[in-house]
Parts: C-alpha cells; structure tokens; sequence
C-alpha cells in the first residue's frame, strides 16, 4: 500500500549536501528490492513530463535498506522473508504479490516475483553511488530494478551486480574495483543516516529542495503538485 503523503513545507529537515545545478532538486530515498520504489520512479517521472519546468529538476537517488541486517554474499526466499516480517501465510503472500504485479502494469512496469530471493542491497547502493559520480545514475538503477524485478537476476553477488553495472554503461574494472575496496561504503551510510535524521522508515522517500517531503508511491498528480508549489516558491522569491 502506497503510504500517506507529507508535503506541508519542513524547515527542519537537515540539508542535503549536493552542489545545486537546476533550481529543482529531488532527492530520492530507495531500495532496489522495494518494489514500491520502482512504482515510485516510474510514476514520479510521469509527473515531469507534466512539469513545464522539468529541465531544471535535478534528481539523485539516495540509499535506503530496507533489511541491512541481511547477511552480504547470501540470499534467502523473498516470500518467506515477507511472510516472517508481517506475519502472513503462504497464500496471503501471494495474493500480496498478485496485487503488487498488478499495480506495476498499470505503470508500464512488468514483475516477475515468483521464487524472487532476497538479501543485501549494500553493494548494489555502492554501484548506485559510482553511476552518480559517471553521470550513470538513472540509467544503474533502472536496469538494477529491471533485473531484479522482470528478469530475477540478482542484486547481491558481486559478479551479477558488476555484469549489470556494464549493461547500464560502467566501466566492469571501475565496478569490480568499487566492490573490492567499499569504496562509497561511507557514502551510503551517509545517506541512511540523513534518511535516519528525517523520521524517514520506510521508502521511497523524496525531499524537494529541502523542503517538501513526500513519502510513498504516490500518484502522479501529487509529485506535479509538489512541483508546481516549489516553481511557484521560486517565482514569488524571483
């Protein structure tokens, strides 16, 4: 279920350290095995389409995890996983997944969940946080929830990680080299600890301009009329 909306204007919320290029920043709190981030995406980007002002939103996507205490390296049954945390049965799991896979072909998306293992997502987020620094961003995390989400590939052996960072157009040695040293490990504790400071539980989260907050997938309408309040801010101050 898409969670409730928040986008009454918050002056308390810490900045985001990100050297400013457009008059419209969206700062994105994800996980690539939460499909209601890739809902999330998808729907948000239909709301820029919409915006006149869409040349100038600069977006970076933050990491979130979702279950960090998941072991790296090993990986376990998703539905099993989702049946344990919300105390489910086997059937109810299903139906949840039936309406998930339904909702995402409304947005275009196609999810493929049956036997979906599940693990840790630290080093897909590292991969995430070298794609922004390759100006690659947009295109890593799209092909890392396509992978996970239509194609069950996995997000958590670093062989299959670097593989679909070179799909998206990143050097594999950059890759591989980013793995074997945690390279932007403090990056992505970075940005949970922002997440941490912001009340943020649960994702996707986006923060614009540092202002608004706007928690969950939520339909297209309510990212464009965050948008629109945020032009409307500039104008008033212009």
């Amino acid at each position: 279920m898409a969670r409730r909306v928040d986008v009454t204007p918050r002056w308390h919320f810490p900045r985001v350290k990100v050297k400013l290029t457009s008059n419209v920043r969206v700062d994105i709190w994800s996980d690539l095995v939460c499909p209601w981030c890739y809902v999330g995406k998808r729907r948000f980007e239909k709301a820029l389409v919409s915006f006149d002002n869409r040349d100038e939103v600069h977006v970076v996507h933050r990491s979130f995890q979702l279950n960090p205490a998941a072991p790296r390296d090993t990986t376990s049954s998703r539905r099993e996983m989702l049946m344990r945390k919300y105390q489910r049965s086997p059937d109810q799991v299903v139906k949840m997944d039936t309406r998930m896979t339904q909702t995402a072909a409304a947005e275009g998306l196609e999810f493929n969940l049956e036997g979906t293992l599940t693990g840790n997502t630290f080093d897909a987020h590292q991969l995430v946080h070298l794609a922004h620094a390759h100006g690659l961003q947009d295109a890593v995390i799209e092909r890392f929830y396509r992978a996970y989400f239509s194609e069950q590939r996995s997000l958590f052996a670093a062989d299959s990680l670097v593989d679909l960072a070179v799909e998206a157009g990143l050097d594999r040695e950059h890759a591989a080299a980013t793995l074997r040293s945690n390279r932007y490990a403090e990056s992505v504790e970075a940005d949970i600890d922002i997440a941490r400071q912001l009340g943020v539980t649960g994702v996707p989260f986006f923060l614009i301009n540092d202002r608004y907050g706007v928690s969950g997938a939520q339909a297209p309408d309510t990212f464009l009329d965050v948008l629109q309040r945020v032009a409307a801010d500039h104008q008033s101050v212009g």
